[in-house]
């Protein structure tokens, strides 16, 4: 491998912020190699994205799972700086690690460094990322039925005529995906009115939307949905909407879900009607699971995929839900998903 001047520079500053876990061990007892010797293997999360809750739940259970399989955890966090995230996959390369996780980013910045973790031998799996590579399993929410589950929901609440509001940044592959059945609804329903298209991922990425969004309803008053795909979207959405003393005529659409989304889902005359989602914590824990699947030798799947749960604001204030734990109690199927759980491997601690 062959490192420039600033991958070098870079490496110095991704090993003093990388967050090193080295794991309790699990019992080795029935696992494949390399697990049957606890502490032995060392794995990266190389992130591109990690403002909001989602991705903090997402950290969460990818260190769970990794403490359940005893693996030393590298997170290198490239806070959304593209070229950084595809130097810190040349850290994890660096370091000696068995297996890397990309979690998001640009398809033309990290396909040839993936490529790179190929050719050093390494196992490497992508979470809403594509990478262009036959030999990278892709983790995803099924993000077409995100987008889907959450557009069915707003035809049932408003009908198939109205003007819509769409929040968007392309390059993104899980938006890329839910906006292809954005793209069809607008076909299906001849009645549908894309007035606006805004969107952007600058941080903090609520109050950035909430300043477009304020542009586009000035501009757009007689707009009835919003399709807000990712909950930082909707955030910053509502937020707008707030201020315009708009709740009660405008209803929002989304995709993902936290505790503090669920308390802005249930506030009184909330206009966020809607979401679809799976649990990030799982997302997190089937990373790893698909990841150890390779390394001990077993094939995850090219496509591995955590089936998405519609969650309605009806659905929280009937059941009285008020974070994550009540919703997983309360939605089971929301809780866990049996994706890629081959019988040897340890579930993560409750």
């Amino acid at each position: 491998m062959n490192f420039t001047r600033r991958t070098l520079g870079k490496l110095a500053i991704g090993l003093i912020g990388a967050t090193a876990l080295m794991q309790a061990p699990a019992s080795a007892g029935g696992m494949p190699a390399p697990f049957d010797k606890p502490g032995d293997v060392k794995i990266a999360l190389v992130r591109y994205l990690s403002t909001g809750d989602f991705f903090q739940a997402y950290l969460s259970g990818v260190e769970a799972q990794a403490k359940a399989l005893g693996v030393d955890l590298r997170v290198l966090d490239s806070r959304q700086d593209a070229a950084l995230q595809a130097d810190m996959v040349d850290q994890a390369i660096a370091l000696g690690v068995q297996g890397i996780i990309i979690q998001h980013g640009l398809t033309e910045s990290m396909k040839e460094a993936a490529q790179r973790a190929v050719d050093a031998g390494i196992k490497v799996v992508a979470f809403d990322v594509n990478v262009e590579n036959d030999k990278i399993p892709q983790i995803e929410q099924s993000d077409r039925d995100l987008a889907r589950l959450a557009l069915e929901q707003a035809i049932r609440d408003n009908g198939e005529n109205w003007k819509a509001g769409y929040v968007y940044v392309a390059g993104i592959a899980p938006l890329d995906r839910r906006n292809e059945t954005w793209v069809d609804f607008k076909k299906k329903y001849a009645g549908i009115n894309e007035a606006a298209m805004f969107g952007t991922l600058d941080n903090p990425i609520a109050n950035s939307v909430a300043n477009q969004a304020r542009s586009v309803i000035t501009a757009n008053p007689d707009i009835k949905v919003m399709f807000a795909p990712y909950d930082e979207f909707a955030k910053g959405v509502k937020i707008a909407v707030d201020e315009a003393g708009l709740s009660s005529d405008i209803k929002i659409y989304s995709a993902d879900i936290s505790t503090s989304d669920i308390a802005a889902m249930r506030e009184a005359g909330s206009a966020w009607a809607a979401t679809a989602a799976t649990n990030p914590a799982v997302v997190g824990q089937v990373s790893v699971r698909a990841l150890a699947m390779l390394l001990a030798g077993e094939e995850p799947g090219k496509s591995v995929i955590v089936p998405p749960t519609l969650i309605t604001q009806k659905d929280l204030n009937d059941n009285d839900i008020k974070n994550m734990e009540e919703l997983s109690a309360k939605m089971p199927q929301f809780a866990h998903a049996d994706v890629a759980v081959p019988g040897w491997m340890p579930p993560p601690s409750k």
